[in-house]
């Protein structure tokens, strides 16, 4: 599931950017954008196209703009935009409300390249956006069977086997005041080498099931500030049957790990058996989580002063 390569329409790009749609009766539906990444096709315009990035959006601004209505006639720009068009680019959008002359249009249409305009206030604020929301789409992904909630702004994903009480946890932290962003599935993606998003299936948004109770909707009944859509992920706590012969970690001066699509998350074990609120441990495992990369560790605090008091002793 990770090598799958994701895409959007460009249908999808005008929709969210609220593009100008020179060219309608293209099918924008059938055009995938798989390349999150842009290019302004400078070099391109003088008529030069080795290592050409057809496959990225094409951006057009200010310079461009003027680069086509100086340099040449509308014979060779008719001539280069032919060219362009016929490495079947996704679509060429030009930015500050630049209206693209009429036979850019043209070529569009006998090439099946959308034109597009953008009314942002600068090319580079457009770009910026596109890029940002197109690496989110584009990530690399998976599905894991886990819960997602934010809990004092960390995302702490709880994993564990079914029935261990995953669900149950999550109900008390919302009742606590931190929200949810799935239950049972949680989708995972690869926005960066550092950061993890993770968010609930649509058809699973909002919705908890409990064991003997059913499905419940927590939006419905706990209120629209309980539900989060997309959260990154921090922490996984894993819960695990309280085994008496296991050794767990007493100190947790040692981090460790668990890895999603090559990306590392500090992770805890918890056990659990009656009469432990996981809802607490889980909130204390986020509090401390904060501290730590806030630059406190309890844990190395606590080890320093025993050293310390043994130095003196001795």
């Amino acid at each position: 599931m990770e090598d799958e390569e994701y895409s959007v329409t460009v249908t999808d790009l005008i929709n969210k950017m609220n593009l100008i749609n020179h060219t309608p009766d293209i099918d924008t539906d059938k055009i995938l954008i798989k390349d999150p990444n842009m290019n302004r096709p400078a070099v391109q315009l003088t008529g030069f196209f080795e290592h050409f990035d057809s496959a990225r959006i094409q951006i057009c601004g200010n310079v461009e703009h003027a680069y086509i209505a100086n340099m040449h006639t509308e014979e060779e720009n008719i001539e280069i935009f032919d060219k362009i068009f016929s490495y079947k680019i996704p679509c060429m959008i030009f930015c500050r409300n630049i209206k693209p002359y009429d036979f850019i249009i043209e070529a569009g249409k006998r090439h099946g390249v959308p034109i597009l305009t953008d009314k942002s206030a600068t090319t580079s604020e457009f770009v910026h956006e596109v890029v940002r929301w197109l690496h989110v789409q584009l990530a690399p992904r998976v599905s894991i069977h886990a819960v997602l909630v934010d809990v004092y702004g960390e995302g702490v994903l709880i994993m564990g086997d079914s029935g261990i009480g995953k669900s149950e946890a999550a109900i008390e932290l919302i009742k606590r005041g931190h929200r949810l962003v799935s239950d049972d599935v949680v989708e995972i993606k690869k926005v960066s080498d550092e950061t993890l998003v993770g968010s609930a299936p649509e058809i699973l948004k909002h919705f908890i099931e409990l064991r003997g109770i059913g499905i419940i909707n927590v939006k419905t009944l706990f209120g629209i500030e309980c539900v989060k859509d997309t959260q990154t992920i921090d922490l996984v706590v894993h819960l695990e049957e309280w085994d008496k012969e296991a050794n767990y970690d007493r100190l947790g001066l040692e981090d460790h790990y668990t890895e999603f699509l090559g990306n590392k998350v500090v992770s805890y074990s918890v056990p659990v058996r009656p009469g432990r609120n996981i809802a607490i441990i889980v909130e204390s495992a986020a509090v401390n989580h904060r501290q730590k990369k806030m630059g406190y560790n309890a844990a190395q605090e606590f080890y320093n002063n025993i050293t310390n008091n043994m130095t003196k002793n001795s």
